[in-house]
């Protein structure tokens, strides 16, 4: 696993701008204005955070593949619309949708 989802990204997916803090695994809630979620929707929200992330894979892998807009403009002018076509498809056949 690449990147692990922890749960404080957990705590500000569930309750963005409350007030709380994490040391360990120990929670203290601050915030008088949100309600503190339960470990078990923190657990759900990690788990469905991590899936989204590990679900997106080809996607990063594809932004750090493609050429950049320069060298795609570049592409464009000496190569035409079908020429940069065949560079982007490179790319997208290499890391394809899952």
């Amino acid at each position: 696993m690449a990147n692990e989802i922890k749960t404080e990204h957990a705590l500000i997916s569930l309750k963005p701008n409350a007030e709380w803090s994490l040391v360990g695994d120990k929670l203290e809630w601050l915030d008088s204005e949100q309600t503190e979620p339960s470990t078990s929707e923190i657990a759900t929200e990690v788990t469905k955070l991590q899936t989204a992330y590990d679900n997106n894979k080809y996607q990063r892998d594809r932004a750090v593949a493609y050429p950049s807009i320069a060298d795609q403009l570049d592409d464009l002018y000496h190569k035409g619309i079908d020429g940069w076509k065949a560079t982007i498809k490179t790319v997208k056949d290499k890391y394809p949708k899952e």
